[in-house]
């Protein structure tokens, strides 16, 4: 046999390897999921991301043939979950739950990656920070609390879901529009903060309804203020900043994403389960009970609010000056 022929051999072989090779890749990618779909929480379980998430995994049995099971990676305000999923291989098989901290890190010097390094599934959720207070703190009244971070501002111990993090920011633009001040306290995710102030040991916290709905509900603890454009279902009762003079609407968004090289055809599939379980009735009605702000958009839409917010939390923390 001549070497023309065993370069031609070669050559088909290859070819048909590669031929082969791309055959099973889009097989693979055709019966998307064959196996247990990961859901990875970039904060401790309790607080409203992770409730949001189990509730999706739940709802989503309907739709997918294996089943999503929720991973919990806290640590640095959300980066190293984050940072587990964009350098997880892109085939759909883990996922993260986005929130507004994917845009703040960055900005912070706390985090490499940007919003780009993701694709965007859909968004699930919006929700704004609220100002909550134990049920037997002396204020009553959101200026009542304010005049004692004024007056003391080492005193008043604001809770957040870490440095960079949205209820972090929230908590700092309430300073900025006020004049009061704040020893602000991180921890890894909101429930950790919301039991530290159930335990007496900050003084209040900056997340969001959701995260403090149960302990309200029971007379633990009481809200003040919401940070929103108008009240929120549930607590008719409690004012928003607006309403008391203070110009400030903040708060967070969660969503799924999967790494920027996921292909295509897994993309149109994710979008695809995560439309039919977004519009199941038990969806809704969980996210209702656990005090969640429905909202959904797909994958194009999610993605124009990632890049305005982008924008948006670039300008804040560099005028608020924020440090981490």
């Amino acid at each position: 046999m001549n070497t023309g022929t065993l370069r031609g051999l070669a050559a088909f072989t290859a070819a048909a390897a590669l031929s082969l090779g791309l055959a099973a890749g889009a097989a693979a990618q055709s019966d998307f999921p064959n196996h247990t779909v990961e859901l990875l929480v970039p904060y401790q379980p309790g607080g409203g991301t992770d409730g949001l998430a189990r509730t999706f995994a739940d709802a989503s049995r309907k739709h997918m043939s294996q089943s999503m099971v929720i991973i919990n990676r806290p640590g640095a305000g959300g980066a190293i979950g984050w940072t587990e999923v964009i350098n997880a291989k892109p085939d759909g098989y883990k996922l993260a739950v986005l929130t507004v901290e994917l845009l703040t890190l960055p900005h912070l010097g706390l985090a490499k990656f940007n919003y780009d390094d993701f694709q965007p599934i859909a968004q699930l959720n919006a929700d704004p920070a609220a100002i909550t207070v134990k049920a037997d703190a002396p204020w009553n009244t959101v200026e009542e609390f304010l005049a004692a971070a004024k007056k003391d501002p080492e005193g008043v111990r604001m809770g957040n879901s870490g440095n960079g993090s949205i209820w972090h920011l929230a908590a700092a633009a309430l300073e900025d529009k006020t004049g009061a001040k704040f020893n602000h306290i991180p921890f890894q995710g909101a429930a950790p903060a919301v039991l530290a102030l159930l335990g007496g040991h900050i003084e209040a916290v900056a997340v969001s309804p959701a995260e403090v709905t149960t302990h309200v509900q029971s007379g633990k603890l009481k809200m003040l203020m919401v940070m929103a454009d108008q009240r929120v279902k549930s607590f008719e009762k409690v004012p928003t900043a607006k309403e008391r003079g203070i110009d400030l609407s903040i708060g967070t968004w969660r969503g799924l994403g999967a790494p920027k090289n996921t292909p295509p055809e897994v993309m149109a599939k994710l979008r695809e389960i995560t439309a039919k379980t977004a519009a199941e009735p038990m969806m809704r009605e969980a996210m209702e009970k656990q005090n969640l702000g429905y909202v959904y958009t797909d994958g194009a839409a999610f993605q124009q609010t990632l890049a305005r917010d982008n924008a948006y939390y670039k300008s804040l923390i560099a005028k608020l000056n924020i440090k981490p």
